[in-house]
């Protein structure tokens, strides 16, 4: 089959690979029938390369059709229709039923320190192979794979693979009060869902994006723009009686722009060989941390911000005298997709539309076109929100 891997840093490529096959009984194969570029695969694209093979599959936003089941799959049969959340999960351990999906134990990485395994994101989760191609095997399928309608087109689904429900908790977890105000920094595809849903829920919404064309995005959806000038914490304050917003969330991570110090230690360490590499990735600050600075800066004395943006330096500086004496309450972690999708799923199916799913993509390319999104999606040329492969 196709499949789009990873050959470099800053370098993917279609090529053949094997076809997966049921390894497990609790196993099935999907034909992918949609997959999406995140943002967290530009992480990988960009400078996660100490952490990958060449030819590793990547993508972990898919949907499709079940091809082939294992002999336990009990819930599911050839030829049904389903979204795969990214992250994989037993569904039975101590962990998943607290909710905490993404810190499964039967599929946590012990040898790296990480929790569940994931789709296609490199060997910090279990060099799962990823949906960026024809087929997909998905582990645990009765509970990792969602099982959904065939009146709705793939876009109405996909995103319940990972940023709809990403965003769903990002805003739970900000914890805005009735009546609140809350602002997004970021408005990439989880910002713009973040902004709608607090929209959803009644929020007043600010959003923050130096890109013309997400905020335009995001004032379609009710939420008041703001771009990353100079004045912006004051013109924040202003619209918010001078404290701030109740709570804040950062969907930005480590791609946050303005600090060119912390880009270069990202870049410079991606080119040392892997040992050292990767020591230098889970010993050292290597993030650019404007955005989070940022939020802890802007959120009232007493607020909330949560974190969905990714970030990977364990020694990152944190301005905890500051976030001590606003007292500030910081939530964040990788999303429990599994959590969410039933509060999510009547969303995605209500023919109004509610969170505005269908008004996400901005590009929509066949498999073999996946090498150049990559680059555009990066550089955020041509207007480019949210990338959609067709195997």
């Amino acid at each position: 089959m196709k499949a789009l891997t990873w050959q470099g840093t800053k370098k993917v490529e279609v090529v053949e690979v094997p076809d997966p096959v049921i390894e497990k009984p609790t196993d099935v194969v999907i034909r992918v029938t949609s997959a999406a570029i995140c943002g967290s695969d530009l992480h990988l694209f960009n400078i996660m390369g100490p952490f990958l093979d060449r030819g590793d599959v990547l993508g972990h936003e898919t949907m499709g059709v079940v091809e082939q089941v294992g002999a336990s799959i009990a819930k599911l049969a050839v030829g049904d229709r389903v979204v795969i959340p990214f992250v994989i999960a037993c569904g039975d351990c101590f962990m998943c039923n607290q909710g905490l999906t993404s810190q499964c134990e039967t599929t946590q990485n012990r040898e790296s320190g990480t929790g569940a395994s994931l789709y296609g994101f490199s060997e910090l989760y279990g060099s799962v192979p990823g949906g960026q191609a024809e087929r997909m095997r998905v582990p645990y399928a009765d509970f990792n794979a969602v099982k959904v309608g065939t009146e709705l087109d793939d876009e109405r689904y996909l995103f319940l693979s990972d940023i709809l429900p990403t965003a769903w908790q990002g805003v739970q977890y900000a914890d805005v009060p009735d009546g609140g105000t809350l602002a997004v920094i970021g408005l990439g595809p989880v910002g713009q869902f973040a902004s709608r849903i607090g929209r959803h829920l009644g929020f007043r919404v600010l959003g923050i994006d130096p890109v013309p064309e997400r905020r335009a995005m995001a004032e379609r959806h009710g939420v008041e723009v703001f771009d990353l000038d100079d004045d912006l914490l004051e013109a924040l304050r202003a619209t918010t009686s001078g404290r701030g917003p109740d709570s804040v969330v950062d969907a930005v991570g480590m791609e946050a722009h303005g600090n060119p110090g912390a880009a270069f230690a990202q870049y410079a360490a991606g080119l040392l060989p892997d040992g050292l590499a990767q020591k230098a990735f889970t010993t050292v600050g290597v993030d650019r941390l404007s955005a989070l600075h940022m939020a802890l800066d802007l959120v009232r004395r007493g607020g909330t911000v949560s974190i969905s943006g990714v970030y990977a330096g364990v020694a990152d500086p944190m301005p905890l005298m500051n976030m001590f004496d606003k007292q500030i309450q910081l939530r964040m972690g990788q999303c429990n997709v599994q959590r969410w999708v039933d509060d999510l799923l009547p969303l995605v199916e209500d023919p109004a539309d509610p969170l505005g799913v269908e008004d996400l993509v901005t590009h929509r390319v066949s498999l073999d076109r996946a090498p150049e999104m990559y680059k555009t999606f990066s550089a955020k040329d041509d207007g480019c929100i949210k990338v959609v492969i067709t195997p």
